[in-house]
């Protein structure tokens, strides 16, 4: 189903290449499933480490996801505004609002205005909070690097490529086949 076949069990190889009910052998389908799965499962993972983040900070999972966000805007030197990160973690603006201001409480971010239009909020880690999230991430990022540098630099690019694609493919999905939440469903 990954790979936009299979999803009536149909047409879709076995793992190690076998032949579908047709006699068919259709290794870039399988190689394209494993790719998929594979992404699905870091995904996954990445969700876990901001789960377990959350319970490390005493925090709700929407809440460290909302702070993990501001942590690594920042770290790319563009800073979020309430509105982008309401698009980042996927809730209204009240719900935002409400959000930042229990991070706020607790001491994990400030707002701040850097803009010279006043009206523009930037959120910002407070001092406190960054040190505890480098000390809960530093394994996960060093690891991460280590993985990572056993590729050559143009193997990296490609896969960059290759990510920037599937990104922009979800970001079209998202905005048009799945704005109103999903494609028509079937008659039944």
């Amino acid at each position: 189903m990954t790979n936009g076949r299979g999803a009536d069990g149909h047409g879709t190889a076995g793992e190690d290449g076998t032949a579908d009910e047709h006699g068919t052998v259709d290794r870039d389908a399988v190689r394209v499933d494993r790719v998929m799965d594979g992404l699905r499962a870091f995904g996954a993972n990445y969700t876990e480490f901001t789960r377990r983040f959350a319970t490390w900070l005493g925090l709700h999972s929407t809440d460290a996801a909302a702070l993990v966000e501001i942590l690594y805007a920042e770290d790319q030197g563009a800073p979020l505004s309430p509105a982008r990160l309401s698009e980042r973690v996927s809730l209204s603006s009240g719900a935002t609002a409400i959000l930042l201001k229990r991070l706020e409480q607790a001491g994990h971010i400030v707002r701040t205005r850097e803009s010279t239009d006043r009206r523009v909020v930037t959120l910002r880690s407070s001092p406190d909070i960054r040190p505890r999230a480098m000390a809960f991430f530093g394994p996960y990022s060093e690891r991460m690097a280590e993985a990572m540098a056993a590729y050559p630099p143009e193997e990296i690019e490609r896969f960059e490529r290759f990510l920037g694609t599937l990104r922009s493919t979800m970001d079209a999905l998202l905005a048009n086949e799945y704005e109103n939440g999903g494609p028509t469903p079937p008659a039944p």
